[in-house]
């Protein structure tokens, strides 16, 4: 499905800032200014803003933990600085400072971040099983990585939503490593969009270095899904510039990964190659990319002094147990 000029531009300005927010949350952990850890997403910034840059407010999004979800939740519209102050353990966070990584946006239609990979699964058919009954266009946009598939969940969750038509898209953020296993060794087959064969699932494979190619595909999936006409299976390709989460070894198997793997996979940073593309169809001049940058970095220190400035959480034990069970 062709792109205008406006989503195109509404893609990279959105590319920008999450290059420009992983810079930030990196620097932050560096610096020990985050609690808990990071997992970076250098390289793999493009397949969260393509797939949740056209989503509506009232769809279901589930991120990828790659990049903590930043990359997708900008992309919906989330402002951002109340899920740094969660992350710095402030009053103002969007868990009132008690989660860490974690996070839950409501009002978007956001709820959760788990540590269990594949932990997505169940809920996305739940929520898609509610979309298609209240029949008002909504979809779901499950985000997670190629590691994820290897879960029985997972394979339980396209079943059903393939058998009832649930307006789910399975987007698979493949980097082709699990922590420090390779998707070669994890998968069977090549591509993890083969699982959706089994199931008779619409799928396709897209560059996850390019951000409109990924929201092309996206774009298709969000329309059939609102048609009624059931899940889609999106495979992008992508690549893990970094270790899995600051502090780790950046290996693959038992070995560091290389400097001439490292080179290689920088020649596909998402930023350069998106800027190529506006640059080459007129979209942007150079001087609109500046200021782009410009809005992207005043945006971030706007987040930054919003969560330094907050008030470090100090729930007491009866606001705690608010947060446990249901009134």
């Amino acid at each position: 499905m062709a792109l205008n000029t406006e989503q195109k531009t509404t893609l990279y300005r959105n590319l920008i800032r999450a290059d420009e927010f992983n810079k930030m949350m990196y620097r932050r952990m560096m610096q020990g200014k985050l609690i808990g850890f990071y997992h970076p997403a250098e390289g793999a910034i493009a397949p969260g803003v393509g797939a949740a840059s056209f989503l509506n407010q009232d769809d279901n999004l589930s991120p990828h933990h790659r990049g903590h979800g930043i990359t997708h939740m900008l992309a919906k519209g989330i402002d951002i600085k109340y899920y740094l102050a969660e992350h710095t353990g402030k009053d103002t966070g969007c868990c009132k400072g008690r989660s860490a990584f974690h996070f839950s946006f409501p009002d978007h239609k956001v709820y959760m971040m788990s540590g269990f990979i594949g932990y997505n699964f169940a809920p996305v058919v739940g929520w898609g099983f509610a979309a298609k009954r209240r029949n008002q266009g909504q979809v779901v946009m499950n985000c997670s990585g190629d590691g994820s598939y290897g879960q029985g969940r997972a394979h339980e969750a396209m079943l059903m939503a393939q058998n009832w038509k649930l307006p789910v898209i399975f987007f698979c953020e493949n980097n082709g490593m699990s922590i420090f296993s390779t998707a070669m060794e994890m998968h069977p087959k090549e591509h993890i969009s083969s699982l959706a064969d089994g199931f008779g699932m619409p799928s396709s494979i897209v560059d996850g270095q390019d951000v409109f190619a990924v929201a092309e595909a996206s774009v298709e999936a969000i329309d059939r899904a609102r048609k009624g006409e059931g899940p889609t299976f999106i495979e992008a390709k992508t690549l893990r510039f970094n270790e899995h989460d600051i502090g780790t070894p950046d290996l693959s198997g038992w070995e560091e990964r290389s400097e001439e793997e490292h080179a290689s996979m920088r020649e596909r940073e998402p930023v350069r190659i998106a800027t190529a593309r506006v640059l080459d169809e007129g979209i942007l001049t150079q001087s609109a990319i500046d200021q782009i940058i410009e809005e992207a970095l005043a945006e971030v220190q706007g987040v930054e002094d919003f969560a330094d400035s907050s008030d470090i959480a100090r729930p007491s034990v009866e606001q705690l147990m608010d947060g446990v069970f249901a009134k």
